[in-house]
């Protein structure tokens, strides 16, 4: 029952922003920005009792990702400002962000 809880409030979440964004475009693009997922994922295994050592063990891993996230973002936005489609600008971006992680990891290890 739980986990239908967090979906239908997940999606609803979702579908309010993807609304705000038909409108506000820059503004639904700076909701969809807030560590949104992140806050509520924290929430979402608070609730479910996990330990402070747990959740603070996940903040450090979205910290770790957001280098790589926020690259994905800009190498798909550059391909669609390019007239690139949907799909290839998206592949792109997922791309950009795995060479990112692989480079972030390689570079983290020699430090």
């Amino acid at each position: 029952m739980f986990a239908l809880v967090k979906v239908i409030v997940s999606a609803v979440l979702i579908s309010v922003i993807t609304e705000v964004a038909k409108i506000y475009p820059k503004f639904g693009g700076i909701i969809a920005a807030l560590p949104l997922v992140s806050l509520l994922s924290l929430c979402w295994l608070y609730v479910q009792g996990e330990a402070t050592q747990h959740l603070s063990k996940f903040l450090f891993g979205v910290l770790w990702g957001f280098p790589a996230t926020a690259f994905l973002l800009l190498v798909t936005a550059l391909c669609l400002k390019a007239s690139f489609s949907l799909i290839v600008s998206i592949a792109l971006g997922i791309g950009a962000w795995g060479m990112f992680l692989l480079m972030q990891n390689i570079v983290s290890k020699h430090l």
